[in-house]
């Protein structure tokens, strides 16, 4: 039995025995897509009746790295438990894989999220009318925008925007370049930084390329950020434990939740393979850019702007 079928199965079973509603039954597909899409994304081509365990456990770890919560992931794998326990009670399989599989403790501390909401207070609270106002802001939407560690945010050159075609040439840990797109917001504070602040700047020799740059000329250092993102923080009266990952961690739980594909949000995030070394796949970059586009946040804000 293929995924295919089992799906169709499984929804005439939700519809006709269990008589969920439409919304009902498409969460529960949703959630098994998520599982094949985790195979996909690792090049593993395992039917339903081949998966175990361990695939599943492996699975939970996949999303968690992705950053979706402790009760999201309760939520998914609840999902595929139900989805086993039909293959189960339909005698397609003998041993169900799902069965003693925990659900992630939702009490466990993770690490803090910022909202929608949340996010959006914080960049309005960039005072604009200050030199350091535009670079900032522009670093806050570039952060969110495209889930960049702090690192190589600092790191960002010049030479490497490509927003001609919405794209980032990022590089990450242990020098790997990826591609990653960039939305409208980022855009445009980006250029309105390099146009109306960074070029009356006196630059250090050497930094010419670093896109954001301290009064003095040179490349930012962490701590800086870090300063920066603090400082907000309490101007947007935001009790929470803030930092540049936040933003980063903030991205992939909100595209995620959003239902995008899982595949794309860690293509976009540069993560590695569970069970490689090698990045997993190399998703089309058209569709890496689509997705921003439907799913994060600030474009679906300002998408009738544009």
């Amino acid at each position: 039995m293929d995924w295919n079928s089992a799906k169709k199965s499984f929804k005439s079973y939700l519809q006709l025995e269990r008589s969920l509603s439409v919304n009902s039954i498409d969460a529960y597909i949703h959630d098994i897509d998520k599982l094949t899409q985790y195979f996909d994304a690792n090049n593993q081509k395992t039917s339903p009746i081949a998966v175990t365990s361990k695939d599943i456990k492996d699975f939970l770890v996949w999303i968690n790295e992705l950053g979706m919560t402790a009760s999201s992931q309760s939520r998914i794998l609840s999902g595929i438990k139900a989805f086993y326990k039909f293959l189960n009670l339909e005698d397609i399989i003998s041993i169900d894989p799902a069965a003693l599989v925990e659900a992630p403790k939702i009490g466990r501390k993770l690490p803090d999220t910022l909202s929608i909401e949340e996010i959006n207070t914080l960049i309005d609270a960039i005072d604009l009318s200050k030199p350091e106002g535009a670079r900032n802001k522009a670093m806050m939407e570039t952060l969110y925008a495209c889930g960049l560690r702090v690192s190589e945010l600092i790191n960002l050159k010049i030479s490497n925007l490509q927003l001609n075609i919405d794209f980032l040439k990022v590089t990450g840990k242990g020098d790997k370049e990826r591609y990653v797109p960039i939305g409208p917001q980022a855009k445009k504070m980006i250029d309105i930084y390099r146009n109306e602040i960074r070029n009356h700047l006196t630059i250090k020799k050497g930094q010419e390329d670093y896109l954001f740059l301290n009064r003095r000329g040179s490349k930012l250092s962490r701590v800086m950020v870090f300063n920066i993102i603090k400082a907000l923080v309490i101007k947007a009266g935001i009790h929470k434990t803030i930092s540049p990952h936040t933003f980063r961690h903030s991205f992939a739980t909100h595209l995620v939740e959003g239902g995008a594909d899982l595949r794309a949000v860690q293509e976009m995030l540069g993560h590695e393979s569970i069970t490689t070394t090698e990045i997993y796949t190399h998703l089309d970059r058209s569709y890496l850019r689509e997705t921003i586009v439907e799913f994060h946040p600030r474009n679906k804000r300002k998408r009738g702007e544009n």
